[in-house]
Order: structure tokens, then C-alpha cells, then sequence
């Protein structure tokens, strides 16, 4: 398989979750590092492409029950690594980092194994929908069978040894994908964010940290991992989660009360834009897709499924579309041809 292969379907963490509304993933991320070695920000090259080979072998033992696809980051064109940053498979860190740096993904996309990023370690698992359980579950279970061929850095005080303090203890991060269009039009996720910072927790755009909620789409991520076990750190996160859901739904119900019209021109507009539109930047394409998601959840839109405006939101994206063009594109270009997407979907 090939990453052509990859951008004729979609990731299984894209498939409709076990939860319906603004949830669109669940994601466990683990920061492993080898016992002994030094850290991939200031290991030498030599030693880096030695924690490659040391994976690699640790892979091939495991990959008689689930084949993985691989890649090392100084073979990938950079258009080719902004597609698999695209896809939430890869850091934008681990993108721009070549020598012994490379991922593992299985077929379905919903496992990644990042090498040499921060850590020589970053595993993730996605899942769609709200079901961190179950991400765990996926996670350990690779863990568990790389750690059969490679030796952790592990102390018995300070758990798994990271590069980076915050990670410590259990290396886990966990994190939800949300869509809180509500809360965005009625200015109240500015307090929302607030005191969900204030409980130990962190709130990222769409592309982690550093990044803006494009599309009304935030990330809720644990801060602590030192001190609490992953069962603590995932019922923490889901009990928030699901109160901020409730508030994203409250606030879906009150602009519905006090401001119908408002809302149906919303989403009108946002439909006769996208549909007619010639030319369509990245973030004005995120923000009235945004716009069609919420009315699908209202039920204004029956003749559009949710989980097709999801492949949309990757789909536009510039990697994503100059990959289907077969080659690097201008911006003007870009806009051109993510506006042509749009508009035969819709039709």
C-alpha cells in the first residue's frame, strides 16, 4: 500500500463513533523512550538511525497478525508529510525531522507509531467518537508488543522516562476531538476554556498545540501524567468532556429559541457560499463546513450526512488537494480546486 492508497479512502477513526453531536475522536497518545540511549533532540545522527533499526526489527516480529505501513521522514516529499500531518497520523514536529525519523501506520489509520520525534517513541491510537476505553485498550496493546523487543527507559519512582517533565509517569496523553459551533456563536467558550484550564486539563485547535480552533474545532487533552493512572487521567477527561458536550448542546438549544432565523441564515448562507463559491480558502472552507455539520445536528440538512462533511473538513486541505492534482499548486490554485471539490459534492 501506497499513499496514493491512502487518499482513495478514509481512516477508520473517520467512521461514524458510538456518540453522536460534537464528539468527532478519541485519541491515546504514549511517549516511550530505549533504556540507555540518548533523547532524539540530542542524540547524533548515528545513534538516531540505530533507534530506527532497533524499531524497525521490533515491528517486523509483530507484523504477522497486522501489517503496518512505513516510512522514514527523509524519503517523503514534503507535500508528502504535510498529507500524513493532514491526517492526524504525524506531529507537524515529526514532519520537519529527517535523519532516522519516520512512522508506522496500520492500514486502517487508527495506529500510528511516530519514531524520533520528542521521544524515540510517540504511539498513538484513534478511535472515532467518544471512546478513550477502547483507544487505551488498542494503544497498550502495541506497547505491550513492542516492549517484548525493546527495553524501556522505566524508573520506579518517575515511571516512563520522557524527554520532556510533563510527560512523565505514565507517558499517556489523552484527548478528545470536539465541534463546539454553539458555544462559538454564543461567546461562551471563552469560559468554557477557562475552567476547563483551571481543572488540570488543556484546550488546542484543531492541529494541537500552538493552533487555532479552526472550524470551531478544539482538542481536550489531560496536562498530568505523573501521579495518576491511565484510568484516572481517562475518567477525568471523559466526566469533563461530557459536561462540555452538554453545554455545546444547551447552547445548540438556546440559539434555536431566541435566534431561529439567525441560525437557518447561517447555515443557508454557508450552503449557497460553499455550493456556488469558484474560489475557497482553507480556513473559510473549515468555518462554513463548519456551519453545514451543526445543521445536519439539527436536522436542517437531511439530504447531506455528518460523516461525509468529516472526510470534507481532510479532504480540502492543501496537501490533500494538490496530491489529487498530481503535483504542487499555487495558492489561486488551491482555492480554485478545493472550491470545485466542494461544489460537485454538494451538487
Amino acid at each position: 500500500m501506497t499513499l496514493n492508497d491512502l487518499l482513495e479512502r478514509h481512516g477508520g477513526w473517520m467512521e461514524s463513533g458510538p456518540s453522536e453531536g460534537p464528539v468527532i475522536s478519541s485519541r491515546i497518545r504514549l511517549a516511550r523512550n530505549l533504556r540507555g540511549t540518548t533523547f532524539p533532540g540530542w542524540a547524533s545522527t548515528e545513534v538516531r538511525n540505530r533507534v530506527w533499526s532497533d524499531i524497525v526489527l521490533a515491528f517486523d516480529s509483530i507484523e504477522k497478525n497486522e501489517p503496518f505501513l512505513r516510512w522514514r521522514m527523509e524519503e517523503l516529499a514534503p507535500l508528502d508529510r504535510e498529507l500524513l500531518f493532514e491526517r492526524h497520523l504525524i506531529s507537524g514536529e515529526l514532519a520537519e525531522q529527517k535523519d532516522g525519523s519516520g512512522v508506522f501506520i496500520s492500514e486502517d489509520e487508527r495506529r500510528s507509531v511516530m519514531v524520533n520525534e520528542e521521544d524515540h517513541i510517540r504511539l498513538q491510537s484513534l478511535q472515532p467518537g467518544l471512546d478513550l476505553q477502547n483507544a487505551l485498550t488498542s494503544a497498550e496493546a502495541l506497547d505491550d508488543a513492542l516492549e517484548h523487543n525493546l527495553s524501556y527507559a522505566f524508573s520506579s519512582k518517575l515511571g516512563y522516562l520522557t524527554a520532556c517533565p510533563s510527560n512523565l509517569g505514565t507517558g499517556m496523553r489523552a484527548s478528545v476531538m470536539l465541534h463546539l459551533p454553539g458555544l462559538c456563536l454564543t461567546d461562551e467558550i471563552k469560559p468554557v476554556i477557562n475552567a476547563v484550564s483551571k481543572i488540570g486539563l488543556a484546550v488546542r485547535g484543531l492541529w494541537g498545540e500552538g493552533s487555532e480552533a479552526a472550524g470551531h474545532m478544539f482538542q481536550i487533552s489531560n496536562q498530568i501524567t505523573l501521579g495518576k493512572t491511565e484510568k484516572e487521567i481517562i475518567e477525568h477527561l471523559e466526566q469533563i468532556v461530557l459536561e462540555v458536550i452538554d453545554h455545546e448542546k444547551n447552547a445548540r438549544l438556546r440559539l434555536m429559541d431566541e435566534q431561529e432565523i439567525k441560525v437557518h441564515d447561517h447555515i443557508g448562507r454557508a450552503y449557497g457560499i460553499l455550493a456556488n463559491a469558484m474560489l475557497m480558502t482553507s480556513g473559510e472552507a473549515l468555518d462554513l463546513l463548519s456551519a453545514i455539520r451543526m445543521g445536519i445536528d439539527l436536522g436542517h440538512l437531511s439530504n447531506i450526512k455528518r460523516h461525509d462533511i468529516d472526510k470534507l473538513f481532510i479532504r480540502t486541505h492543501p496537501a490533500h488537494l494538490q496530491r489529487w492534482s498530481g503535483g504542487a499548486l499555487n495558492s489561486e490554485a488551491r482555492d480554485k480546486k478545493r472550491a470545485q471539490l466542494i461544489r460537485h459534492f454538494l451538487r
